[in-house]
Formats: C-alpha cells, structure tokens, sequence
C-alpha cells in the first residue's frame, strides 16, 4: 500500500481539529439541503381579499398535497369573505388535504365569514390577538333603481318564462313572495355554514349556531370560544405546522409565485380588479364588508 505524503495527513489532522472546534450552529451552514434546496419544507397558501374564485388556491393546494418535500401546509388568510361557492370549494380541498399532511391556518388582520370558512377545515387555526374572525352569517344586497329611473325618463320591461325569473330586479320592489323565496335560499347557505364549522371545529351544533348571528369576534374572543385554537403570528404558525408535520430542523417555506397578467392588472392591479368581479356577484355573499361596501 502506497503511503500518504506527510502534507496530506497534517492537512486531514489540520481539517478535523479545525472541525471539532467549530460550533454546530456554523456547521449547519453547510446543511446539503439547505444549500441546494431540497429536503422537507412547509408550503404557505395565501388567501388575499375578497373571495371570488377558488381555482389558484385549489391548485395550490392540490400540488403540495402530492408533492413529497412538503410536510404541512400553512393557510395564511387575509380575507373579509366573499362567495359561497368558491369559500366552499376551498374548504373542501382543505379536507382532502387535511387526510394527507397538516394543515395550519394563520390569520392575519381579517379572516372573517368566507376567511373562517375556509379555515375551519384546518387541524389547528392560529391568530392574532386583535384578529377580526368569525361573522358566521350570510348577506344577499340587493339595489332598487326605480326611483331614480323614473327621474331619468326611463321605463324597463322584463319579459320571462317563469314567475321568478327576475327575482332581484333593480327596477321594481320585492315583492312578498320574492322575499320568501330569497329568505330561504340564505337561511339554507347560513344552516350549511354553522353544520360545516360544527362539523370541523368538533363543537355542538347549537353552540355554533348561538355563534352564528354574524357578530365578529376578535382572535382572542374567538380563542375563548373554541372557534380558534392558539394565538400566534405567521412564524409561529409556520414553526407549528413544520414541528407538527415531523420537520425536526430549521424549517423552510415554499410560497408559489402569483403569476397574472391583464391591462386591468396593470393599472388597478390584480386586487382592485378581483373587487370589482366580487362586486359584479349578486350571489349571496358569507361577508364581513367594510360599510361604504353595504
């Protein structure tokens, strides 16, 4: 066997007295997975403003649920509510998610309505102490123009096949009947709402449904009330879904990049232009709406 030149056996003594010597928190500078980018992270979907489309968010979800690297899921949710069909569709892709990895939901100043909605399906939902949450309620707004038509000289004729085919128009008043009906749709959107929080969160129906009046309650009033789980900023979240999807290490995110592009985007911007197709939406809504949106 050849022997080594006496440079390289100083040099190997030289490297591993220098190694043993060198605080572990440096060596984790040299963490493989860290430098190149692989190993277990937590992946963040970010719910911003108002509901009104579920699609990229169900993407999101969808490929960190199939994706190996990705422990845990945070919801980072800013939203005052929205759509029901959307807030629905969401909650249930968090279901489906929920039986594969943990799901973290982090509030940030507003997660009201449609925000709690999507959130209840997480396993543990975190918030802010002076978070806006709950507001379990739904709203239809409805606009009666005639008035000012008739200012205006105008007249509207609708002609229909059916007797409640413009149920909701500007340009004459509910009538009795209208109102029923529409009284009834929302009654069974808001029995749909409390079922499926109780359902989540694992409270009595009854208790939910005492909740369920619209009120809005702060993180730690919601905290009080079983409705949230533990008071915490977006860090705190991320850490708690990273230790609670088995990530032992420094934890890492990933956050998908919003790729959107229209001529309405670039002068208003994408959430102006997402509040604008909200306010189009006559559906009912499961809002909070700030009050110049009433």
């Amino acid at each position: 066997m050849r022997p080594y030149h006496p440079w390289v056996v100083l040099t190997a003594i030289g490297v591993a007295a220098a190694l043993s010597l060198w605080p572990a928190a440096a060596l984790a500078l040299w963490d493989p997975a860290e430098i190149f980018g692989f190993g277990d992270k937590v992946g963040v979907v970010e719910i911003t403003g108002m509901l009104s489309k579920s699609s990229p968010t169900l993407e999101e979800l969808k490929k960190f649920r199939e994706d190996r690297r990705i422990r845990a899921v945070v919801l980072r949710i800013n939203c005052p509510g929205g759509v029901v069909g959307p807030a629905q569709e969401i909650m249930r892709e968090v279901e489906k998610t929920r039986k594969v990895k943990k799901v973290v939901a982090s509030f940030g100043s507003i997660a009201t309505s449609g925000g709690y909605y999507v959130a209840c399906a997480a396993d543990l939902i975190m918030a802010n102490p002076g978070s806006a949450t709950g507001s379990i309620g739904v709203v239809m707004q409805l606009t009666n123009a005639e008035q000012l038509a008739k200012k205006l000289g105008l007249d509207f004729f609708s002609l229909k096949a059916g007797a409640l085919k413009d149920l909701g128009s500007p340009f004459r008043p509910l009538t009795p009947e209208e109102r029923a009906v529409l009284q009834g749709l929302l009654n069974n959107i808001h029995e749909q709402f409390i079922a499926d929080v109780a359902r989540n969160r694992k409270l009595p129906l009854e208790k939910v449904r005492a909740l369920a009046d619209g009120r809005v309650f702060t993180g730690q009033q919601a905290k009080s009330l079983g409705l949230v789980d533990e008071l915490g900023n977006f860090h705190d979240a991320v850490e708690r879904a990273g230790r609670l999807g088995g990530i032992k290490g420094k934890i890492q995110t990933v956050i998908p990049e919003k790729k959107s592009f229209s001529l309405l985007n670039l002068l208003l911007g994408q959430e102006v232009r997402e509040n604008l197709d909200f306010l189009t939406q006559p559906y009912p809504q499961p809002a909070f709406l700030p009050p110049w949106c009433r």
